[in-house]
């Protein structure tokens, strides 16, 4: 396992990236854990700052494909470095926003566009042009796992820090931690300089968007993803609020983000090892599956401490594992030169649907008082997905062959 990636070059490249994805994913997704402190120090109510991190869900995704398109034309380093600094302003800014349309240019615009554009689309392409074909798949799973490591180190660390020193000096403490990733962008770069590609006659990024977008197998991809959006946003924004209606404490909140995080470590290494071996709609439609049936456990059971650790294991060994498979799909079916653009709009698909989940469970809460109907929603939309993606046209994995000795 991971036998590609033993090259020092390779690996140093993977682990940049990752290290970059680590402190974009952990900052955004440890947001949930100031909703309610935003709620007691301004006084908005919860639909107003559910609108505000939806239009953040929203904004996040609406940046990654032209992000994307612009690290294709010029390359990842400007835009990498421009993201972080954003990102760190976004959240530098907030503690001085004691109103919604302040939160939606802090958290709404600024931080999200600055987390987006040194996400996925933009670290995943630019790691892949620097890759051998054989390292692409697992290192892809490495790199998604350094956002899952991302979460788990970030929303113990917040929870603390708001904790020690209020949600204020946690929010200025994130902003510290944001710049000091600023030079792993140098890592990632490597000593190469970026050449931009000779033109040629395919058309460029708007025809290779719109071969995409004619293409079933790719908005079947987008129908998938966009359930993955919803599910995700729902979660990372409501949860702590799930787990307050329940009577427990903030820790068991911030505690299994952490969990979800860790577990998705794994789940995002075994999604980057099952590419490399299965056809990735398969993989794409067992984590969708397991969802609905996980979701559909946890309204069952008794809602305690151990109930909600037990569904943050279940829940995190799927949470952002679906990128890996995501990436290889859309890279199967147009190649790696626009993979960044391509990529880019099916997580803008995921953040329309992560818009709908972070603002319907504001809605849902302030209309009936719980999250029943929001997670009847997730199982209907989970269960879709997974039977959306089997008709999805993929070649089948070539293993590569063993010569006899």
């Amino acid at each position: 396992m991971f036998q590609a990636l033993r090259r020092p070059d390779v690996l140093l490249t993977t682990l940049a990236a990752a290290g970059i994805l680590m402190v974009t994913m952990g900052t955004r997704q440890s947001l949930g854990l100031f909703v309610e402190p935003l709620t007691s120090s301004t006084g908005l109510a919860i639909t107003t700052i559910s609108l505000a991190l939806a239009i953040g869900q929203f904004t996040w995704g609406a940046i990654q494909p032209v992000a994307g398109a612009l690290s294709d034309r010029y390359g990842p380093q400007a835009i990498l470095v421009f993201a972080l600094i954003l990102l760190a302003i976004g959240v530098g800014i907030t503690p001085f926003m004691s109103s919604g349309f302040g939160l939606i240019i802090s958290l709404g615009l600024l931080m999200s566009i600055g987390s987006g554009a040194g996400s996925f689309s933009v670290l995943i392409g630019a790691a892949a042009q620097r890759l051998p074909v054989e390292a692409r798949a697992e290192a892809s799973g490495v790199i998604n796992a350094g956002g899952s490591f991302g979460q788990f180190v970030f929303a113990p660390i917040m929870q603390k820090c708001i904790q020690v020193f209020g949600w204020m000096g946690a929010m200025w403490t994130m902003m510290v931690l944001t710049l000091a990733a600023l030079p792993l962008i140098a890592r990632l770069m490597g000593k190469e300089k970026f050449v931009p590609a000779p033109k040629t006659n395919d058309g460029g990024v708007w025809q290779a968007i719109k071969v995409a977008m004619k293409d079933p197998s790719y908005l079947l991809l987008h129908l998938g993803f966009f359930t993955c959006g919803f599910h995700i946003a729902f979660l990372v924004t409501h949860l702590p609020g799930e787990v307050n209606l329940c009577g427990l404490p903030p820790t068991v909140a911030s505690w299994s983000l952490a969990i979800i995080g860790l577990s998705n470590i794994f789940g995002s290494l075994y999604a980057g090892y099952c590419v490399s071996r299965y056809r990735s709609k398969y993989v794409l439609a067992a984590m969708y599956g397991s969802r609905a049936l996980l979701v559909a456990w946890y309204l069952m059971m008794p809602r305690t401490e151990w109930t909600f650790y037990i569904f943050a294991i279940g829940l995190g060994f799927t949470w952002l594992a679906t990128v890996p498979p995501t990436a290889a799909i859309v890279s199967k079916l147009f190649g790696v030169r626009y993979l960044a653009t391509l990529f880019g709009l099916t997580v803008f698909t995921h953040q329309i649907g992560g818009f709908l989940g972070a603002y319907l469970g504001g809605w849902a809460i302030t209309r009936f008082g719980d999250f029943t109907w929001m997670w009847y929603a997730d199982i209907a939309l989970a269960a879709m997905a997974a039977i959306a993606n089997l008709p999805i046209r993929e070649q089948r994995v070539m293993r590569p062959v063993v010569a006899a000795a």
